[in-house]
């Protein structure tokens, strides 16, 4: 293979590299999109969970047999 030839390939193949690293960077940032997404909701799901707690217990004493399951 001659200079010019080879270094033709190892341009065509850093190319090619390069390309798949983007659509991989690409790929990644959609997980974190949707992760983000996720927590954004579960950290809304334990602020209200916290919310509705503090609630309940303010406005009358808890019961710990209300929490035994029903076979006991």
């Amino acid at each position: 293979m001659e200079p010019l030839q080879h270094i033709d390939q190892r341009l065509t193949d850093l190319e090619i590299k390069a390309s798949f690293a983007e659509d991989l960077v690409d790929q990644l940032n959609q997980v974190i999109v949707q992760q983000q997404q996720q927590i954004a909701l579960l950290l809304r799901e334990v602020m209200d969970l916290k919310q509705q707690s503090s609630t309940a217990q303010s406005t009358e004493p808890r019961n710990l047999r209300d929490d035994l399951p029903p076979h006991f």
